[in-house]
Formats: structure tokens, C-alpha cells, sequence
């Protein structure tokens, strides 16, 4: 559904783990965008627990994976979130310019 889209295996994966309860690298990357995400309409679910900055936990988390690496992968996935949030602006744009 979102495979289409720079960074929708964030939001396929991410919507997944969230449903599922699970504190993943994608569904904390939703977290992080979830403002952003509802204003165009995607759904979250709403009985995600929320501990602390979804920030620092996506960080402490790829610590462990990548060590020393962790920083870098963290900008990485900070700029597919961006590119991801900027389609879906574009999108809406769009939308909002063809309607009218």
C-alpha cells in the first residue's frame, strides 16, 4: 500500500509493529513523525504506550545494534523519515490544487 513511496516500508513496517505493540526502529520512527502522520490522515493506533522521547529510545535502540555506527544510522533514518513526510506533503498539496 505505501511501497510506493521513498520510506514506505517505514510506514508499512512501522503501522505493523505499532499495532502489534512492538518498539521497533520503524514504529518509533512513527512515533516520531505521528504529528505530522495524522494531519494526513494515517491512522495511528492510540494505545501506544508512550515512555519517554520516541528520540532517544530509536537512539539507545540502535546503540545496541550498531554501537559505535549508532549516530550515523540515526541520521540515515532521520532522512528517509524526512523524505517519507515530504512525499506525503506533496501529496496533499496536490490534492488540495486539483480540488480546487
Amino acid at each position: 500500500m505505501y511501497d510506493h513511496l521513498p520510506g514506505g516500508e517505514i510506514l508499512r513496517n512501522g503501522l505493523r509493529d505499532l499495532e502489534a505493540g512492538v518498539r521497533s526502529v520503524n514504529s518509533l520512527l512513527l512515533l516520531i513523525a505521528r504529528p505530522r502522520l495524522i494531519r494526513h490522515g494515517t491512522r495511528t493506533p492510540e494505545r501506544v504506550e508512550r515512555a519517554g522521547l520516541p528520540e532517544h529510545e530509536l537512539y539507545q535502540l540502535l546503540t545496541v545494534e550498531h554501537g559505535a555506527e549508532a549516530y550515523r544510522h540515526y541520521r540515515s533514518l532521520l532522512r528517509r523519515l524526512v523524505s517519507l513526510e515530504n512525499v506525503l506533503d506533496s501529496a496533499a498539496r496536490f490534492n488540495v490544487a486539483t480540488a480546487t
